[in-house]
């Protein structure tokens, strides 16, 4: 393992031992982690993480999948001292050492790079016996590594990714797709939708609800007791109040007017998202609401300082995972970099215990922020060029 790694490794976990002192050992999390598509770089990425055996002292490691999918990774990174416990029975986890929960017994080709179904098939299964022991709470969080959109889709999983699987698993109104880095969040109001079929999708009661989420999640999953949130324009320029487009006017302004007059959200807007990303604006606010997937996700991984993460908003249980994808043109050659998905395990741990915190900080809570407080907020003006 590289020395900067294990410095940087270092580092977080001196930080996690500091401010989680109280929750150790005794209470360590489990973390349950899918192992996304098996010609992908899931496998790798999972194995050089884990192989750092100090995470242990943190949280005890179950991976979804085989033993054999495992070796077969394991094998091509000898310079990393990777060991597991393979177990079929939720029972005999061992909190000392990575588990590998057994989901299907039978053989499979695994081709790193190719795109094959066969591959996607067992992603999922990973992914849908992981989630389960999620909701039936056996598992504190969970990481998943990346799975390709195209060979997943069957009977079974009919999804556009990870983030509307799990609303629906969950059965709950409402999820953001939230990716969070040091120096921003930013969540997305539409998510994996043909540009050409975005403006169908924003909607005030769409709108509102995700800025809800939001709000929620920053309180109870960043302890940030009065989020202040931006809500980015749908058209150039935030419509030239209307020359350019309705939107703003219409849907964008009544939608953040609601928001924080009648749900106590804090927010403000719509900014035209070129100029604010551009001057910077973004770090005056806890986050941002993106209207489509390209409007946020452009700026997070250009502007996002250390390494991205992908969390679920909305739940009652903690989902995370790394900000890429399966990268078929780099797996299997060992050369996968593991930083997001390390990074994924953090913020897991780190929500996990901001949970556990904010539900004994709030078993006699306080009185609440009034709404009129919101409801007399001045909406906040950024100077902003026009080109």
């Amino acid at each position: 393992m590289h020395l900067c790694t294990l410095q940087t490794n270092a580092v977080i976990l001196q930080f996690l031992q500091i401010k989680y002192m109280s929750h150790l050992p005794d209470n360590k999390a489990l973390i349950g982690i899918s192992c996304g598509d098996l010609n992908g770089i899931g496998p790798e990425i999972i194995i050089k993480t884990l192989s750092d055996t100090r995470l242990l002292d943190f949280f005890t490691p179950v991976i979804f999948a085989n033993n054999k999918v495992i070796n077969f990774y394991r094998k091509g990174l000898s310079d990393y001292n990777f060991s597991f416990s393979a177990i079929k029975d939720s029972s005999k986890i061992n909190s000392k050492q990575v588990n590998i929960y057994n989901c299907w017994e039978e053989d499979v080709n695994i081709t790193p790079g190719q795109l094959t179904n066969e591959a996607g098939k067992y992603a999922i299964e990973s992914l849908i016996v992981a989630s389960e022991a999620l909701k039936a709470g056996k598992l504190d969080g969970l990481v998943t590594a990346p799975i390709h959109k195209k060979n997943i889709q069957s009977e079974q999983f009919s999804h556009a990714g990870h983030t509307p699987y799990f609303k629906e698993l969950f059965a709950v109104k409402d999820v953001a797709m939230f990716m969070v880095a040091e120096n921003m969040r930013i969540a997305l109001l539409t998510e994996h939708v043909p540009l050409k079929e975005v403006a169908q999708f924003i909607t005030k009661d769409a709108i509102v609800s995700k800025l809800q989420v939001m709000n929620q999640s920053l309180k109870k999953d960043f302890a940030i007791s009065k989020p202040k949130i931006a809500v980015l324009s749908l058209n150039p320029h935030a419509g030239d109040e209307g020359l350019l487009g309705k939107e703003e006017e219409e849907i964008i302004k009544p939608a953040i007017k609601e928001a924080k007059q009648n749900k106590d959200v804090f927010c403000f807007g719509p900014y035209s998202a070129d100029a604010f990303f551009a001057r910077g604006q973004y770090e005056k606010f806890d986050a941002v609401l993106a209207m489509y997937h390209d409007q946020g996700l452009i700026p997070f991984k250009s502007l996002a300082l250390g390494e991205g993460v992908n969390f679920t908003a909305g739940l009652n249980a903690v989902r995370t995972s790394p900000d890429h994808g399966v990268a078929f043109d780099i797996a299997g050659k060992g050369i996968a970099d593991e930083s997001s998905f390390r990074q994924a395990i953090f913020t897991c741990l780190e929500i996990i215990y901001n949970r556990k915190e904010n539900k004994e900080q709030f078993k006699n809570p306080l009185k609440k922020m009034s709404a009129a407080v919101l409801r007399n907020a001045v909406d906040e003006k950024i100077a902003m060029d026009e080109n």
